[in-house]
């Protein structure tokens, strides 16, 4: 990346966090990190029961619906920011790889910008390397 594309790639990121505090006040305030102790990762099964078969035992696994749902939150942009993250944990806590969540935010760069792309994707980043410092 040449650092006039890297440097425009910056302020297209600004003014779009810019416009999302413009469009949801609250935005500037939000602390990511105090949202996730709201609702911390759970157990597997637990996703499994609430997010996975039980309302359609022949539908969707958990695994997918965290997929789709990280796909929807990358396309709403920064205003995201705090679901993407408890997502993006709860999808590895079902199974979802990290290549697969990665992918999953990629394909979402047509439909929602590349800032709103690569916001998901510095997120996504962000809980990666959280979550390899918990582990044994």
């Amino acid at each position: 990346m040449t650092d006039d594309f890297a440097s425009m790639m910056k302020k297209m990121m600004e003014q779009g966090q810019d416009m999302a505090r413009a469009f949801t006040p609250s935005f500037g305030g939000i602390d990511p990190k105090a949202f996730e102790k709201l609702f911390p990762a759970m157990p597997k099964d637990m996703l499994e029961m609430f997010f996975g078969k039980t309302f359609n035992p022949e539908g969707l696994d958990a695994r997918t619906r965290f997929l789709v749902t990280i796909a929807a939150l990358t396309v709403l942009g920064p205003v995201g920011e705090p679901q993407i993250r408890l997502t993006v944990q709860n999808a590895l806590a079902t199974g979802a790889t990290k290549r697969e969540i990665a992918e999953v935010i990629w394909q979402m760069s047509m439909f929602g910008g590349v800032p709103a792309m690569q916001k998901a994707l510095e997120i996504a980043q962000a809980v990666f390397a959280e979550t390899e410092e918990t582990r044994p």
